[in-house]
C-alpha cells in the first residue's frame, strides 16, 4: 500500500493558527490516518482570575477580534446567573437585535462567501478538479430566477476572491451589517455596552428605524446567500460529495439555542439559584431551540443537562493535569458529570488551566485544543457544534425542517428576484449526518434564519418603544459565593462560559468556544473529535498526480466548521518571551 503524507500548517483563511497531518492510501485516495491540532497559545482564563466579575465581560471580547461579542455575549449572561440579575424586557430584546448584527448576519455570509467560499470558486475548481468544473458550467441554477446566476459555474466564477461578485458584494453588505451592530454596541468588534444585568445603551424609536433600514438591504442578502448555496449543494451531492467530510455516522451535536424570550429571560429570578432553577423553562423559549442530540436522537432540551455533563481533558493537549474540586452539585443537586467520580474535576467549574508547553508527539500530547467530551447515561461522547448543530436541534422540535419567513425587500443593489417575500426549508439531511457540503447549506440558511429573527425582535422592540417602555437594565449584586454559566450560539456554533465567584472575584473562569469541542484531539477511550472525524471521511477528488496533491478537500471540510483557534484555546506561560513567525503561504 502507497501512503502519502499531507501536512497542512498553517491552514489559511480561518481565524488564527490550525494544521492538519493526514496519511492518505494513494490506491484508494481515502484518509488512512489523521492529526488536527491548534498551534496557538493565549491566557485569558487564568488572568480573569482574582478580577470582579464584570471585568470578564469586556475581557473576554477581546480572546478573539473575529468572535469579540460572542464571548462578551457569553459572559454577560454567566454574569447574569452569578451576580442575580437579568436585563428588563427592551433590554433583553436591545441584546437581541445587536446579537443578531453582531456576529451573526455579519459573520455567516463573510464566511460562506470570503473565507471558505473560495474553495469552490472557478479558479480553484478549475484547476484542481476541472472536469467538475466543465459540469458546473453544463448544469443549470435552480434558483436562477433569484440570484441572477445561469449555471453552477457562474456561481463559482462569482466566489472568485477579490473580483467575483458574490465576494465583492460580502464586502459590502459585512459593512452594513457592522452598522446596525454599533447603533447599540458603540464599537466593533468589541462591544462596550454589555454589562451585567442589562446593556447600557440609550435606544429610541429612531434608532430602531435605522436598524430597520440596513435589516431590509441585509434581508435581500440572504435570500441572495441561500439560494446560491442551496444550488452549490444539491449540485456536489449530485456528482458524489454528498459524504465528504462526515464527522459521525450518528450524529452528535450540542446546540444551546439563541435569541432568549424577553419575558421568560427578564423573569429568572434576583440569585444564581433561582436564575439557575429557571434557566430551562427560558431555554425552552428561545427563538432557536437548544437540543443535545447523541447518536443521532435528541436526549434533552435542557439548559442544565447541558452543564452538568460537560467535561473538559487534557489527555493529549499541552497541559496539565490539577486536582481538587472547587463544586461538586449544581444549584439544583446533581452531582456534577453525573457524579462519576473519576471525571468530576474535569467539569468547568473545576477545571484549571496548567499549561505546559513541550514537543509535539503524535503518539500523546500534540494540540494545544483541549478534549471536550459529554458524559450521558454512561457513555462518553464526542460533540459537533455549528450551524447544522443549530439547525438539526430546532428541526428535530419541529417536525423536521426549518421554515424561515422572509418579507419583501426592494434593495436596488441585489438582484430583483430577491425582492419578494420569500420562505425558505431547511430539512434535515438526506445522509442524516452532518458533512462538508451539507454544513456549508446548513450555514447558508442558518444566516436566514438569524435574519427573520432580527425582524422579530426589532417589531417587538418597537412596541416597547411607541409605549415607551425603555428601560433595559437591573443593578448587579456583589455575592461572597455564587456560579454562573453563560450559554449561546455564536456563528459557529455553542459558545459556553463557566464561571465561579468568591468574595465578588472570580475564582475560576472556564471558556468553551464552539471551536474548542471541533479542535478536540484524540481522547483516552480513542474518540476522536469532529475535525479530526471529518478529515477521516474525506476521499482526496483533486485531478492531479498524488506528488502534487494540495489537500482541496481536507481543508474544504476544516474550512466548513469555521475555525477560530484563538478562541479555543486560552493560556499562559508565565514571564517567557515568545517569537512569532509568520511564513506567507500562497497555496490554497
Amino acid at each position: 500500500m502507497m501512503e502519502r503524507e499531507l501536512f497542512i500548517d498553517p491552514i489559511t483563511r480561518i481565524e488564527g493558527h490550525l494544521g492538519v497531518k493526514a496519511v492518505v492510501d494513494e490506491s484508494t485516495k481515502k484518509i488512512r490516518e489523521a492529526w488536527s491540532f491548534g498551534a496557538m497559545f493565549r491566557g485569558f482564563e487564568v488572568f480573569l482570575r482574582g478580577r470582579e466579575p464584570p471585568d470578564a465581560i469586556h475581557l473576554t471580547s477581546r480572546v478573539c477580534g473575529v468572535c469579540a461579542t460572542a464571548h462578551a455575549n457569553a459572559s454577560a449572561k454567566a454574569n447574569d446567573m452569578a451576580l442575580g440579575a437579568v436585563p428588563k424586557p427592551f433590554g433583553v430584546l436591545i441584546r437581541n437585535l445587536a446579537w443578531a448584527a453582531l456576529d451573526h448576519i455579519y459573520d455567516n455570509p463573510t464566511h460562506l462567501s470570503i473565507l471558505a467560499g473560495p474553495d469552490y470558486s472557478g479558479v480553484i475548481v478549475s484547476k484542481l478538479t476541472p472536469s467538475v468544473y466543465d459540469e458546473a458550467k453544463r448544469t443549470k441554477a435552480e434558483h436562477s430566477d433569484v440570484h441572477g446566476f445561469s449555471s453552477i459555474g457562474d456561481i463559482m466564477d462569482a466566489l472568485n476572491p477579490l473580483q467575483g461578485k458574490i465576494y465583492i458584494l460580502a464586502l459590502q453588505m459585512q459593512k452594513i451589517a457592522r452598522q446596525m451592530g454599533v447603533l447599540f454596541y458603540g464599537s466593533h468588534p468589541h462591544p462596550r455596552t454589555l454589562i451585567p444585568g442589562g446593556i447600557g445603551a440609550t435606544v429610541t424609536e429612531e434608532t430602531l428605524i435605522e436598524y430597520s433600514y440596513r435589516l431590509t438591504k441585509l434581508t435581500a442578502w440572504a435570500k441572495f446567500i441561500a439560494t446560491i448555496w442551496e444550488d452549490l449543494a444539491n449540485f456536489y451531492n449530485s456528482i458524489g460529495y454528498e459524504r465528504q467530510g462526515i464527522t459521525y455516522e450518528k450524529p452528535n451535536l450540542i446546540s444551546v439555542g439563541t435569541y432568549e424570550d424577553p419575558e421568560a429571560y427578564s423573569s429568572l429570578g434576583e440569585s444564581y439559584e433561582e436564575i439557575y432553577k429557571n434557566i430551562d423553562d427560558a431555554g425552552r423559549k428561545r427563538y432557536m431551540k437548544p437540543g443535545l442530540i447523541l447518536d443521532g436522537e435528541l436526549v434533552t432540551d435542557k439548559l442544565t443537562d447541558m452543564n452538568v455533563g460537560t467535561i473538559e481533558l487534557v489527555d493529549t493537549s499541552f497541559y496539565d493535569e490539577w486536582d481538587g474540586l472547587i463544586v461538586e452539585k449544581d444549584p439544583l443537586g446533581n452531582k456534577l458529570v453525573w457524579g462519576i467520580p473519576e471525571l468530576m474535576k474535569y467539569h468547568p467549574w473545576n477545571k484549571t488551566t496548567i499549561p505546559h508547553p513541550q514537543a509535539q508527539d503524535w503518539r500523546s500530547k500534540y494540540s494545544w485544543g483541549a478534549i471536550v467530551r459529554f458524559a450521558w447515561k454512561g457513555k462518553i461522547y464526542p460533540i459537533e457544534a455549528g450551524p447544522i448543530a443549530r439547525m438539526w436541534a430546532h428541526a428535530v422540535q419541529n417536525g423536521g425542517k426549518v421554515k424561515i419567513e422572509l418579507p419583501q425587500t426592494n434593495v436596488l443593489e441585489m438582484p430583483q428576484g430577491t425582492w419578494d417575500k420569500m420562505t425558505l426549508e431547511w430539512n434535515i439531511p438526506k445522509v442524516r449526518a452532518s458533512t462538508t457540503i451539507e454544513r456549508m447549506r446548513a450555514r447558508a440558511f442558518n444566516f436566514a434564519l438569524h435574519v427573520e429573527a432580527a425582524w422579530n425582535n426589532l417589531l417587538a422592540a418597537l412596541e416597547h418603544a411607541k409605549s415607551g417602555s425603555l428601560e433595559t437594565s437591573r443593578p448587579w449584586k456583589k455575592p461572597t459565593f455564587s456560579l454562573g454559566f453563560g450559554f449561546d450560539e455564536a456563528p459557529r456554533g455553542a459558545v459556553r462560559h463557566w464561571m465561579v465567584v468568591e468574595n465578588y472575584k472570580i475564582k475560576n473562569y472556564q471558556i468553551h468556544a464552539p471551536t474548542t469541542p471541533n479542535l478536540s484531539p484524540k481522547d483516552r477511550w480513542g474518540y476522536r473529535g469532529p475535525y479530526e472525524a471529518s478529515v477521516l471521511g474525506v476521499e482526496i477528488t483533486e485531478e492531479l498526480p498524488s506528488d502534487q496533491w494540495t489537500g482541496l478537500d481536507i481543508v474544504r471540510s476544516i474550512r466548513s466548521f469555521d475555525p477560530c483557534i484563538a478562541c479555543a484555546v486560552h493560556m499562559f506561560v508565565g514571564n517567557r518571551r515568545i517569537e512569532k513567525l509568520f511564513t506567507p503561504l500562497a497555496t490554497i
